[in-house]
């Protein structure tokens, strides 16, 4: 990727070119993938931004987070998330530039030539997305996401996490794991590592978690990034509602 900016050498830009470019190398890849359509691509950012990104991004005592004590302590403890965009102003002006640019139209172009689906919108409000935190001990159950963004009237297609954790051990678990649509087995477990990016599709039979508890030592967090895509249109056949779907 390639940073353009005539003013400031900190401010990153995808470019168009290079990511259509990787969208042809990796759409097939995509759209066969088991057990359903997914790719990682790895070091997906320039190696100093994703640096930069890395050591901008908020501690687990910020003001950013919402109190996880407050929220599912069962099905996703210890995990740290923002919830809305709003709780963003404190950031980093480095995670502001790296969040707009995953909100960007190279980006999305990218998403529609990987994946098939146009006219693809992302969320500035980074409902349930933007930043995750999770702490030692901490675990994600395996889950279908919420794909109807009534507030907007958006139909969610495709999530994109990107993480933030170098020299990160086996040990540690925390392991993205997709599962089969009978919720019997883990078929693909993706390491946390950093500067690796996962993309896939998103639907209420897409199930995919954390479900390991974190076995990190102290001071050491899963970090990651998180972006939904949505269409003004939903996709023919496809269940939609408003829920996270957990399998407990």
């Amino acid at each position: 990727m390639s940073i353009f900016n005539f003013c400031n050498p900190s401010i990153f830009t995808f470019s168009n070119n290079e990511l259509q470019e990787l969208a042809n190398d990796y759409k097939d890849k995509y759209a066969q993938a088991k057990p359903f359509p997914s790719v990682v691509i790895d070091n997906f950012l320039p190696e100093k931004v994703a640096n930069r990104v890395m050591k901008s991004f908020p501690k687990p005592d910020s003001d950013v987070w919402l109190d996880w004590e407050k929220r599912d302590t069962e099905h996703q403890p210890k995990k740290l998330g923002i919830g809305h965009a709003s709780r963003l102003e404190s950031a980093d002006p480095t995670i502001h530039n790296i969040l707009a640019a995953f909100n960007s139209f190279p980006f999305l172009n990218f998403l529609e030539e990987l994946t098939g689906i146009k006219n693809l919108i992302s969320d500035p409000y980074f409902h349930g997305g933007g930043l995750h935190q999770t702490l030692s001990g901490g675990k994600l159950s395996v889950h279908t996401d919420f794909n109807h963004l009534v507030s907007l009237g958006l139909y969610r297609r495709i999530n994109v996490i990107l993480f933030l954790n170098k020299n990160w051990k086996k040990d540690y678990k925390g392991y993205l794991e997709l599962w089969d649509e009978d919720k019997i087995k883990c078929e693909i477990k993706i390491a946390p590592i950093f500067n690796r990016m996962a993309l896939f599709e998103t639907n209420k039979k897409t199930f995919h978690g954390h479900p390991e508890s974190l076995n990190t030592p102290a001071g050491i967090t899963r970090k990651s990034m998180a972006f939904y895509y949505y269409t003004s249109f939903p996709k023919e056949g496809e269940l939609y509602d408003k829920k996270t779907d957990w399998v407990d």
